[in-house]
Formats: C-alpha cells, structure tokens, sequence
C-alpha cells in the first residue's frame, strides 16, 4: 500500500506548552463566598431560567400580600394597633414557608449529588465543612428574607399609620429574632432531609410530610390534651415539631402569644428546653450533614 509523504510536509506540531499560574491564590475563603453567593440567588432562581424564578418569586409575593393588607387596613381604618403580631406573622404562614423550605432545599443540594459533582467541588481548595456551611447559610438567608420581608412591610406600615414608635419598635425586633431562628432550623431541617437522595422530587416530598405530617400531629395531640384537661403536657408536647419550637421560644421568652390549644404556653423553665432542643436540632442538622458530605465526597 503506498505511503502519502506529502502529510508530513504540510503537518505542524505546536508546542503551546502548560504555564503556571502566578497571580494571587484566593483560597478557600474566597470559595466559600462564592458558593454561598451562587447557592443564594439559586434560592431565587436568579442566574437560571426563568421557569426556575416562577415558585420562589411567587411564594415570596405570596408572603409579602397578607402584610400589605394589613398595613393598609390600619393605615384606612386608622387602628391603634396591627391585626396580627411580628411574631405571629411567621406561624400563621408557615405553609408557605414549609413549601419554600421543600422546594429549594433539594434544588440547592440534589443537583449535585445527582450529577456527582460533590467530588469536583473538594478538589479545589474547599472542604467539607466549607461545602456544608455555604450552602446552611445560604439557604438560612434566603429564608430569612423570605419571613423578615412583611415583617418589615408591617414595621413601615404601623409607622405610616402613626402607631406607637417604641412598642413597634420592640414588636418588630422580637419578629426578627424569631424568624432569624426559624430560618436556621427550617434551613438546617430542609437540607438534611434533601440530602438523603439525588432525586429533587423525592426530597420536597419528603420535607413537606416531614414539617407539615409533625406539625399535624403534635397539634392534634395538644387539643386533646386540652378537652382532656391535661394542660400540663401541651408544652412538652410541642418539642416535636419545628413550628411549634418556635412559637414556644417566642411565646417564653418574647412576650409573644401562644398558637397552643387555650393559649397555654411553656413557662421559662420550658422555654429553656425549648431554646436548648432548638439548638440543639440545629447542631445536629450541621453535623449529619458534614457526615453526609465526607461519604460522598470520597
């Protein structure tokens, strides 16, 4: 078979070479920031398509309605105080809350688990810890806009409508250490529960039975306890469910109203359960992820 010499001819071998880099190395802090910021506007499907924006973008207007009524009410009406509590505001919508939590959870986690990417994010210089806590903070940030937002609309609202400066004021501060505090656990909950499986629709099923199924059934277990006149209970009762940590801790320890059957809230003795099972779920939630996320980055 004869051989084309001419290849040789016209062929050219270029030598392009690898150089290195010497420009600054900004390390894993830089990483971190980075992650957190993208995971952050993936909460609100900024930077993807726009099918992506329509859910959180709807649910956080969904939030925001309910407050502006109100602030429009008592603006009209000239009240002497809002309809609803700072610290109430978050209770009576936790559904949208919940349903925020299962559907960003898993988007900001199962894509990568999926596509097994997590082992491409640990050979940069990011770890662990790194991976776990940007993508805690970030999804507890978009929370906490989500809840702290109408808090504000009411906050603006009650001044517009010329209420009291200073118990506002407190009322608005106490709505925000209250959210602050449901944005870390509902975060914390959401990502661990999403965490278990690659599959998104399995993950906002199973954050939806986890934090409406337990709210359901600690608030059925309280009214009985109350036509049972077992009062005593409804406290200890409500350490089993997110929701109603969080309005025992507020209800303890920031004046507010107790959501349990007959108003019955824990005492300060209880609320100090209340703020340690808090915490404490919170650590865990960190924890069982780093755990999670050392396995399958391996």
């Amino acid at each position: 078979m004869a051989v084309d010499h001419t290849a040789g001819e016209t062929s050219r071998i270029h030598d392009i070479g690898y150089r290195g880099y010497d420009g600054p190395r900004l390390g894993r802090a830089y990483a971190r920031r980075s992650l957190y910021a993208q995971s952050l506007r993936g909460s609100y499907g900024l930077g993807r398509s726009a099918k992506s924006k329509v859910l959180p973008m709807l649910l956080f207007v969904v939030m925001l309605v309910p407050a502006a009524i109100m602030v429009a009410v008592a603006v009209a009406t000239k009240a002497k105080e809002l309809p609803l509590d700072y610290t109430r505001y978050a209770i009576v919508m936790q559904a949208v809350i919940s349903l925020y939590v299962a559907s960003q959870a898993p988007q900001s986690v199962s894509r990568d688990l999926r596509f097994k990417t997590v082992p491409l994010y640990f050979s940069r210089p990011i770890e662990t810890t790194d991976y776990v806590l940007a993508k805690f903070a970030a999804l507890a940030s978009a929370l906490f806009a989500l809840t702290a937002a109408p808090l504000i609309v009411l906050y603006v609202g009650a001044l517009l409508a010329k209420l009291d400066f200073a118990d506002q004021t407190e009322g608005f501060g106490q709505g925000l250490v209250s959210v602050a505090l449901l944005s870390l656990l509902f975060a914390g909950l959401g990502l661990v529960i999403a965490a278990v499986t690659p599959r998104r629709g399995f993950g906002i099923a199973a954050v939806i039975a986890v934090l409406t199924i337990s709210y359901g059934a600690v608030s059925t277990l309280q009214a009985i306890a109350h036509e049972q006149s077992s009062g005593d209970s409804i406290p200890w009762i409500g350490l089993f469910s997110p929701i109603t940590l969080i309005d025992g801790i507020q209800t303890a320890f920031l004046g507010a109203k107790s959501a349990f059957p007959g108003g019955v809230g824990p005492s300060n003795g209880e609320g100090a359960v209340y703020v340690l099972v808090t915490l404490g779920l919170i650590a865990a939630c960190y924890g069982l992820l780093i755990r999670r996320y050392r396995k399958v980055g391996l």
